[in-house]
């Protein structure tokens, strides 16, 4: 099942997104506090549907992808680069069409 993971690090707290197969697809930038994180998250359940909000970065045999707010100020990162576009863009139909309806989960 695809989960949302809410954590705190370094006095910091931080999000990533697990698709079905267990496999970390996005990572957060830092908050400083976890009410904000949550609301992160809750930001990338509600643009993840839409085209738009995927900025995909290109460089040779390092392709990726960030989450951007209606303010264009990026919620989320993906986890790691891919080889090629195919990979990166798949990553991105996971994201779209698992992460509106997963839940949750508070690690802290």
């Amino acid at each position: 099942m695809a989960k949302f993971e809410v954590f705190p690090s370094s006095g910091q707290y931080y999000f990533r997104f697990r698709a079905d197969n267990g496999e970390q697809i996005l990572s957060s930038e830092s908050y400083t506090s976890k009410q904000n994180c949550i609301n992160g998250v809750w930001a990338v359940k509600s643009r993840a549907p839409y085209d738009g909000a995927y900025q995909r970065i290109d460089n040779i045999n390092n392709y990726r992808f960030n989450i951007i707010a209606g303010n264009f100020e990026k919620i989320a990162k993906s986890s790691e680069g891919y080889t090629t576009a195919y990979w990166r863009n798949y990553a991105i139909e996971i994201v779209k069409k698992q992460a509106p309806d997963a839940p949750v989960y508070d690690l802290t």
